[in-house]
């Protein structure tokens, strides 16, 4: 089963079982710094994070592989008038030639990961913009998560990528073998 198929299939199922997405409760946790302007969240499966984002006065681009969670995102968003844009998008074939540069106040990834977005998320996100990122990480207290290691950060990675940014919230949650990141770019001159 290809990846479109397959989340199309999670996402017919999780719509018979919810009435709306949630966001992510850490991202919501530091709505303080989320002003509006523009964002885009990837991977954004039923869109809970774009819908927040939305609501917090940002132009919202949702990309995601699942055209049946992008057809709801769309529906949603034109029933509650939220400026949210879903597009159908593989994210494993995106380049960083073709995007404009440093286009985004806030850039969101939950519960994806492709390490080879982390130099796109750089180059796509304007000075003193931000960079959310929560995911699956190696935990030693959770070894069972019935994710594979390929899809799992390591212990800090996170860090280690945006270190040079400043660092507003990290966490690595044993218990929860997640790993979250807030980070603002104050890399001023990546000309």
């Amino acid at each position: 089963m290809n990846s479109k198929t397959k989340w199309n299939s999670k996402h017919k199922e999780r719509l018979e079982q919810l009435k709306e997405p949630a966001a992510n409760p850490r991202l919501m946790n530091l709505s303080t710094y989320l002003s509006g302007g523009t964002a885009l969240d990837l991977a954004c499966g039923l869109g809970g994070n774009s819908f927040f984002l939305a609501r917090m006065n940002y132009c919202v681009e949702a990309f995601d592989i699942s055209d049946v969670a992008i057809n709801f995102i769309q529906d949603y968003s034109v029933k509650n008038n939220l400026n949210l844009h879903p597009q159908v998008a593989d994210l494993t074939s995106l380049d960083i030639i073709n995007w404009p540069n440093s286009p985004y106040d806030l850039i969101v990834i939950s519960y994806y990961l492709d390490r080879s977005l982390f130099p796109i998320v750089k180059n796509l996100i304007r000075d003193d913009g931000y960079f959310f990122m929560e995911t699956f990480y190696q935990s030693p207290l959770d070894e069972n998560q019935g994710v594979s290691n390929q899809y799992k950060l390591n212990s800090k990675e996170l860090l280690a990528q945006f270190g040079n940014w400043k660092v507003v919230f990290f966490e690595e949650n044993e218990k929860e073998g997640r790993q979250t990141i807030f980070c603002k770019n104050v890399n001023y001159n990546l000309s």
